[in-house]
């Protein structure tokens, strides 16, 4: 799976603690391999999101991600609940 990541992303990225980017690196692994993977807990998002999926890092953090065909992903957004209200 080719990921390509939003200059929003890599803002919103930079900000996260390294213990954080760690884990997101983890479950890029495993997204990479299976988006679907039931680890991820990836699901469908409505609203004003939908079109668009999010995945689990932990508790409270999320990628947002949008799929262009079966090998393309596009990650939009990292970051805890409130990144769905941009």
């Amino acid at each position: 799976m080719k990921i390509i990541y939003t200059k929003n992303f890599v803002s919103q990225y930079k900000k996260l603690p390294p213990e954080l980017k760690s884990e997101a690196e983890g479950k890029e692994k495993l997204f990479r391999n299976n988006p679907f993977d039931p680890k991820l807990k990836i699901h469908k998002l409505t609203g004003k999101l939908k079109g668009r999926w999010s995945f689990r890092l932990d508790y409270k953090n999320r990628i947002v991600v949008t799929f262009n065909g079966k090998n393309e992903a596009w990650f939009i957004a990292v970051g805890n609940h409130d990144i769905y209200k941009k």
